[in-house]
């Protein structure tokens, strides 16, 4: 890290900001008191700081999967196979590429391949929809596109109406080990037929094997400022947007989150459960680690079930997650004694974790011998997943930490550029280096969330209301859409939430908004309760008795609904719109 620290000096912007620092609020070095005030950010392209990883530490191993260990020094040797091959295929700089697979080393070698060649990876979940992977294609302007076996189907029914020139297809057991990939193709993968036999699909042998024949340069050089990555809003509150964000974007998110994630080092191993084609899986749970040296445990289908066998197996150091994960974890039967004794860091993010719900994850982690502390963060796929973050050993209670290094919260009046005192609630403002470059093919959304304010910075408005004491600590009250007006109150969910959750036989639960012929709307809960305990009139009474103790009676729930689950995204966030339409349907 001091290396890429060393590579240049300051820039003009950056120094402008340190001008301004007065005016802003960062308040990270007072818990950080042994690294730089600033932190400098390489001229580099992403590969080259996953390069430069390689060569202070060949051996270590950087992926891990089913068993089988790729090093620092193979990894990169793949990733310059795959290069050659992507120019070999025609691939030229600016050119949009598509990966639709899982967490497995043909897609992590693919992201870094492209970036190597000069072209823009566009990430998309293999099990979207025929016509949201169409809509993905088309808006991008995707050529090529590698795709896991499983989605070759779905590609092929809508292949014809975008520019895709050829489907490179990976299989889940490429990577295997031989035993392991046998079993794998007995039991799963003799399943999925692929044709092969159609020009437009090409195996990821023949694709490695093709690019042999290509003897030119490969390499190709951009700046920090290029566009390298395409990721895409949850959609849980409307149609996805397609967010472009550069080299820079997420090589300072892997600076600052390798340093604030105290005390990640080389050598130490990360259970990589979130997804690459989510924000923070791609930049936290892959793209950091790997500039650190230290090892992705690779885990390409997430069964919360297996949770257990998976730290009692591999343990280790870091566990990233969403709050369903730690649900999760909550439930595991298979977890005991000391086994979780070699976790030392346990970050939350992606959705907001009720503090309920951190305070029965701590206690879980303590009884099963790990010292970690859940530590909250925050941050939007607009601001490359992550920009805040609870210290270690300094949690406040509702909050969600402080801004990394370089990276500067305010909190405006809702619909203003107005910057509220202390302890207001307002709309969340970003400013950094890892906020996004824009909406793709969207100007008009671009400029409204992106904007120049009195003090000369581009600040990025969230969305989502929050409040910031004089310490610089955040608190994260509500997504904006997610406030429910009701009778002309303002009533927040994750308030409620949070009460409910108090309860002891509740596991999570979540509160929307559903429409009411005078009050316009009024708030219901859908509640969860632990494993083996069942929905009873007492319970509900119960709740209900709480909630009148701690609530404002306009912003009692007007229903309780208990629920074996709740409905979620593909990247695991509860899904509001989906209980929203339930209840239109139900009116």
């Amino acid at each position: 890290m001091k290396r890429l620290k060393e590579k240049i000096k300051l820039s003009k912007e950056e120094k402008k900001e340190n001008k301004l620092e007065s005016k802003l609020r960062s308040p990270w070095t007072r818990f950080y008191k042994d690294v730089p005030k600033h932190l400098n950010y390489p001229d580099m392209m992403m590969w080259e700081l996953i390069d430069d990883t390689s060569k202070m530490y060949p051996n270590y191993v950087a992926l891990e999967y089913f068993g089988q260990e790729i090093t620092y020094s193979k990894l990169v040797s793949m990733i310059h196979e795959a290069a050659r091959a992507l120019r070999a295929l025609g691939v030229s700089e600016n050119d949009v590429v598509t990966i639709c697979a899982p967490n497995m080393p043909q897609s992590i070698v693919m992201f870094y391949a492209i970036n190597m060649v000069g072209a823009v990876a566009n990430m998309i979940h293999p099990l979207s929809a025929e016509n949201e992977i169409l809509n993905y294609l088309t808006i991008s302007n995707s050529t090529f596109v590698f795709s896991i076996d499983v989605a070759c189907d779905k590609l092929l029914n809508i292949i014809d109406k975008t520019r895709v020139k050829k489907i490179v297809v990976m299989t889940a057991n490429g990577s295997m080990p031989m035993f392991m990939s046998v079993m794998y193709w007995l039991v799963q993968g003799r399943k999925t037929k692929v044709p092969f036999d159609k020009s437009n699909i090409m195996s990821w042998r023949d694709f490695i094997d093709f690019g042999y024949m290509f003897n030119d340069e490969y390499i190709v050089k951009r700046s920090k400022y290029d566009p390298a990555v395409i990721l895409y809003s949850g959609g849980t509150t409307g149609k996805p947007k397609g967010i472009l964000l550069s080299n820079n974007n997420f090589n300072a998110l892997a600076i600052q989150s390798h340093l604030m994630a105290d005390p990640s080092k080389a050598g130490d191993s990360v259970l990589s459960i979130m997804p690459i084609f989510h924000g923070f899986g791609l930049g936290v749970c892959i793209h950091t680690p790997l500039i650190c040296g230290m090892r992705c445990i690779l885990i390409p289908q997430f069964n919360y079930k297996k949770f257990g066998n998976l730290i009692k197996k591999h343990r280790p150091n870091f566990i990233v997650g969403v709050p369903t994960l730690y649900e999760g974890l909550l439930k595991n039967k298979d977890i005991k004694g000391n086994d979780m004794s070699s976790v030392t860091c346990v970050v939350s993010g992606g959705d907001m974790m009720l503090p309920e719900l951190k305070r029965k994850v701590d206690r879980f982690l303590e009884e099963h011998g790990s010292s970690a502390k859940v530590r909250i963060g925050y941050g939007l796929t607009e601001g490359s997943a992550a920009s805040c973050l609870t210290p270690s050993g300094e949690y406040r209670d509702g909050s969600i930490g402080i801004p990394f290094p370089d990276t500067y919260y305010k909190i405006v009046k809702v619909s203003t550029h107005d910057e509220l005192p202390y302890g207001e609630d307002g709309e969340i403002c970003i400013h950094g280096p890892s906020v996004m470059m824009g909406y793709l093919n969207d100007v008009k959304e671009t400029m409204q969330t992106l904007r120049e304010h009195n003090d000369g910075l581009l600040w990025l408005h969230t969305g989502d209301i929050g409040a910031m004491d004089e310490d610089g600590f955040v608190y994260f009250k509500q997504r904006l859409k997610r406030i429910i007006i009701s009778s002309g109150y303002n009533i927040y969910p994750t308030y409620i939430e949070n009460v409910i959750s108090s309860h002891p036989d509740v596991l999570t639960c979540t509160v929307i908004g559903v429409d009411h012929p005078y009050k316009v709307q009024v708030a219901k809960a859908y509640i969860v309760l632990k494993d083996g305990v069942n929905p009873t009139e007492k319970i509900k009474n119960e709740i209900k008795e709480l909630c009148k103790k701690n609530l404002a009676k306009y912003s009692l729930p007007s229903e309780y609904e208990f629920r074996d689950s709740l409905p979620r995204t593909l990247v695991g966030k509860v899904a509001f719109k989906e209980l929203a339409d339930e209840n239109k349907n139900v009116n």
